[in-house]
């Protein structure tokens, strides 16, 4: 059982200096798949091909996975 009178530590956790880390990888991935879809999309809608450009910017969401990956390590990790 917890103390509610007991207000929480001002300090804050050690996790929570890498969250940048986090917001960043989601934001790549999520561009990322937007890229895909659009590639998908492009023929279908305007029976053109995808611009390279489109390619490259799908390329970040592998980047995203990778980042992503790197947090969760580096957030599980014990302290001493």
């Amino acid at each position: 059982m917890t103390n509610p009178s007991v207000p929480p530590p001002s300090g804050g956790s050690p996790r929570r200096s890498a969250d940048w880390l986090l917001r960043l990888a989601l934001g790549l991935f999520a561009v990322g798949l937007l890229a895909i879809i659009a590639i998908f999309l492009t023929p279908v809608l305007s029976e053109t091909k995808p611009g390279l450009w489109l390619y490259g910017i799908a390329m970040l969401t592998p980047i995203g996975f990778l980042l992503a990956i790197v947090y969760a390590l580096w957030s599980g990790r014990r302290s001493r």
